[in-house]
């Protein structure tokens, strides 16, 4: 394509940035960023703005908060940016037919899952969840149906034993950056090509709640181990102890039988145990209400007694 794409950019949160940011470093040309409006974040609920909206003040780029896409409608907003191509990496919303249809090269999106696998807004915690081996990117030609869209192009990449949502989101959005870099490079020279997605082998990722880190005791540790890399850093997998809100923030599952009632702390001396539905839960970082995050060793030391019953 000759000249570059005047690309409009759709994204709010940090995995957005790194697309942003790789770019507004290409010769293609950023003529505006679309993001979410600011939001009251944090313990004093400061409005703060977007970390998308921040990396467009600092680059100069012209942007828009819409409260709604659809009224009034926001693709004549965009028409005078006369785009060629939209970009669009956990925007979070759903964007209408009057907006995919605006630019001549449609809208291509940074998915942080291996499509078909895990449409929707928690492909990462979801993948997870689940105990998947593998995760990766897929930048996916978008269209009415929420990520059913051809695959353009897919990175894969193995998820780590103890690797949490934090830490894989951070790896993703570095890699799906630079897979959309080398779809827009395809783009460039008609090499890129559409793969249909093959429907039967998709799966769901529902936007998580703050309740889903509630722990069921008498699910297996395996399981909870996963809830607390799924949940880290948001929700957290949580439970109570003495009516307080204990957060688990790093747990490991124990491949040891056990009688003892689920919930029941077995020991808390050079770590915290937990007897679970299946297994034994061990205990590495946590943190309760009102008090800083510790290790499991640091906790231990007087805060919580072998017998005690969590939950």
């Amino acid at each position: 394509m000759t000249p570059p794409p005047r690309i409009v950019f759709f994204g709010t949160p940090e995995f957005a940035v790194p697309s942003l940011r790789a770019l507004l470093a290409s010769e293609d040309q950023v003529v505006g960023v679309v993001c979410q409006p600011d939001k009251p974040a944090g313990r004093g609920q400061h409005v703060t703005p977007p970390p998308v909206k921040e990396l467009a003040l600092e680059a100069g780029v012209p942007f828009l908060q819409p409260a709604k896409l659809r009224t009034p409608n926001f693709a004549e907003v965009l028409r005078p940016l006369a785009p060629d191509l939209i970009v669009v990496a956990a925007y979070g919303k759903i964007l209408p037919k009057s907006i995919l249809d605006l630019p001549q090269y449609g809208c291509v999106n940074v998915h942080a899952s291996l499509l078909p696998k895990y449409r929707g807004a928690a492909p990462i915690q979801w993948a997870i969840l689940r105990g998947e081996e593998r995760s990766g990117v897929t930048i996916m030609q978008m269209n009415e149906r929420m990520d059913a869209g051809d695959i353009l192009l897919q990175q894969d990449t193995p998820i780590a034993t103890h690797e949490t949502y934090g830490e894989l989101q951070a790896r993703l959005a570095e890699r799906g950056a630079a897979a959309l870099m080398e779809a827009i490079g395809r783009l460039h020279t008609g090499t890129l090509t559409r793969t249909p997605q093959r429907e039967a082998e998709m799966t769901l990722a529902p936007l998580i709640k703050k309740d889903d880190g509630r722990i069921d005791w008498t699910h297996s540790a395996s399981s909870i181990a996963r809830m607390a890399r799924a949940f880290n850093p948001w929700p957290s997998a949580f439970t109570q102890l003495d009516g307080k809100l204990l957060k688990i923030h790093r747990a490991h599952d124990i491949a040891t039988p056990t009688n003892a009632a689920p919930g029941t702390v077995m020991a808390t001396t050079e770590a915290i145990t937990v007897a679970t539905g299946d297994g034994v839960l061990g205990i590495d970082e946590l943190q309760l209400e009102g008090r800083k995050r510790l290790t499991a060793a640091e906790f231990g030391r007087g805060s919580i007694k072998a017998g005690t019953v969590l939950g």
